[in-house]
């Protein structure tokens, strides 16, 4: 059976450094949980969902328009 050394945890939006101490704090009391460090927003995250979300965009106009 495979063991497991660790998991990544994403939060389904982006909060403020002040306000993710209770969550870190939280996850720091499971059982067994060593650390936890918190991964900063960047301009590449920016960017990525901005591409995304034109794609999307892009893709539901086009379906759209093939419907007509």
């Amino acid at each position: 059976m495979a063991r497991v050394k660790g998991f990544t945890v994403t939060l389904e939006r982006d909060i403020k450094q002040e306000d993710f101490q209770r969550i870190l704090e939280a996850v720091e009391m499971i059982t067994g949980v060593q650390h936890v460090e918190p991964v900063l927003v960047t301009h590449q995250d920016h960017i990525t969902r901005m591409r995304l979300k034109n794609d999307i965009t892009r893709n539901i106009l086009k379906l759209i328009d093939e419907t007509e």
